[in-house]
């Protein structure tokens, strides 16, 4: 990876693993002490990201960033995340980058797909 990308590529190179079902583009975009925290998950590590969260790349039609914001080295994203046969649904995540690489991602989950326009 580029250690001049930016903030907003590194973030969407991040969904755009997902969509393509490419591990290890995710894998290269982490740090090795990247954390992430849900309503499901307090703070776990990559390793337990990775077991726990990756098996739905399989799942993934698509992702549609509606918002994303930027300060420093921190994102905040809200999306609509389309999964094969189920309808849409939005989140908004917060991530943390240091060095080029993902270091946080906290996930607040969202509305269901009757609340997402065209979803």
């Amino acid at each position: 990876m580029n250690d001049n990308a930016s903030i907003d590529e590194i973030v969407r190179r991040s969904y755009a693993a997902y969509e393509t079902k490419d591990r290890a583009a995710l894998e290269a975009l982490l740090a090795d002490n990247f954390t992430f925290t849900s309503p499901q998950d307090d703070h776990i590590d990559r390793r337990t990201y990775f077991e726990r969260c990756w098996p739905f790349s399989d799942q993934v039609e698509y992702f549609r960033i509606e918002k994303l914001f930027t300060q420093r080295n921190e994102a905040f994203v809200r999306y609509a995340c389309k999964p094969a046969g189920r309808a849409a649904f939005r989140n908004t995540e917060f991530f943390r980058i240091e060095n080029g690489k993902i270091v946080e991602v906290q996930v607040f989950f969202g509305f269901t797909a009757d609340d997402i326009p065209g979803a």
